[in-house]
């Protein structure tokens, strides 16, 4: 499931070709319960051993509900467009022999490849939180990848159903373009920010844009759920590139190629940097006892502290065990505490090891800490996502930790931790 070392992949093998993965921000590497079939936080695109890609055909106008019924009794996939109670356009689609489909929403139905639900921002206490009213679309994107390299994949709007019909109705966002074809927007629509320059740690944030049906781009409406389209942007396309987000508004998910993989630090590899630091010995700089993160399975869970726990003083970053002084406030006991190193005060928080290998920009040592979370990664990779905005709510942008959703400090999104070596 993570990347293969370097040996491994000079290996000739007969795996299927791999096109890329798409990994749900907000989670450490696995969902808090465990990953179940098609529900997990990280899903891997591999080519089909036959196509099930699709490709427009014919073009449907029809004027009563009865036509619609014969067209759609064909079983072939198809879009219709309702523009009023007399009149759809259906867009017949026929098989595609050179692309391979993949289908992501929060339906639980054959059709959907990858099940997504809304992610709730620090929700990793071993308990998965009920949404009450999800806003992510049952059927909300596919993603068609080319079974010939370069093995390009392409994101749209939508997803066909278990009847094989995308259907939007006479409330949503649609219109016919000047060459003639139909196309529309979701209700909530589907949002992609590509980085500028790739995903590395010299790559900043491109620009968020929304994806139609069909797969062009469009400037962002103005709220989330607006009838009126954005402006169509000509030079940009829908193929997703190493370090795509793509929104469902409710979860974001991260595009990583296969060959972005191929540089991202193994799941072997954040194991030996964590035992490199637990055999540094590092201590209170208080109470002097030793201090150790936890497993990579505990981190993932954030299952209970433990008793030689790394904790920061969020301020300032230095980290300690666990002691419980130097409080400035009684109703949240750790929102407020003093640094006994250099009376600096602010959060007070366990460290816990950022353990999904995709969200790292690099391999290099777990340094510095997200704020006010506490996950702890490289510096290039917190440097990155403090500046990535994400998308929240309905018109709302704030940038947030990977590894758990939570929304950064408006000053200071990460904090340098200072360790304390062994006296002796």
């Amino acid at each position: 499931m993570f990347s293969s070392s370097q040996e491994e992949h000079c290996a000739p093998s007969k795996d299927p070709v791999k096109y890329g993965e798409l990994v749900v921000l907000g989670y450490n590497g696995s969902l808090p319960n465990g990953d179940r079939g098609r529900r997990k936080s990280r899903f891997a695109l591999l080519k089909r051993t036959k196509a099930n890609g699709v490709k427009p055909s014919t073009v449907h106008i029809l004027n009563t509900p009865q036509d619609s019924k014969a067209v759609n009794c064909k079983g072939q996939h198809s879009i219709s467009y309702t523009l009023s109670r007399h009149q759809t356009v259906v867009v017949e689609y026929s098989h595609d022999k050179d692309t391979d489909m993949f289908q992501i929403g929060r339906s639980t139905e054959n059709p959907i490849d990858f099940v997504v639900t809304d992610t709730v921002a620090g929700g990793q206490d071993g308990e998965e939180t009920q949404i009450t009213q999800s806003t992510i679309s049952r059927f909300a994107c596919r993603v068609v990848c080319e079974r010939s390299p370069p093995y390009t994949a392409r994101i749209y709007a939508a997803g066909f159903d278990s009847s094989k019909n995308i259907f939007l109705g006479e409330k949503a966002a649609k219109w016919k373009n000047p060459d003639g074809h139909m196309d529309g927007l979701t209700t909530n629509g589907v949002l992609v920010m590509h980085p500028k320059g790739g995903f590395m740690e010299e790559s900043k944030p491109g620009v968020w844009r929304e994806i139609s049906v069909c797969g062009d781009v469009y400037t962002l409406r103005e709220t989330r759920s607006a009838q009126t389209p954005g402006k169509l942007v000509e030079n940009e396309s829908n193929v997703l590139q190493d370090g795509s987000l793509v929104d469902l508004c409710g979860a974001t998910l991260l595009w990583r190629t296969a060959e972005g993989l191929f540089h991202t630090p193994t799941q072997k590899h954040l194991e030996a940097l964590r035992q490199e630091i637990n055999a540094a010995r590092p201590q209170c700089p208080v109470g002097l006892n030793t201090l150790a993160f936890p497993s990579m399975q505990r981190s993932r869970a954030l299952s209970s502290l433990e008793d030689k726990q790394p904790w920061v003083y969020l301020a300032c970053g230095h980290v300690h065990g666990y002691h419980n002084w130097g409080h400035r406030s009684e109703r949240e006991p750790n929102t407020q505490r003093e640094c006994p190193m250099c009376r600096v005060v602010g959060p007070y928080v366990p460290l816990w090891l950022g353990c999904e290998p995709a969200f790292y920009v690099d391999t290099g040592a777990p340094t510095h800490a997200f704020v006010p979370c506490g996950h702890v990664c490289s510096e290039k990779s917190v440097k990155y996502w403090s500046e990535i905005p994400l998308p929240h709510g309905t018109h709302a942008f704030h940038a947030a930790c990977p590894f758990c959703a939570t929304q950064l400090g408006p000053s200071q999104g990460w904090s340098k931790l200072i360790f304390q070596g062994p006296v002796d």
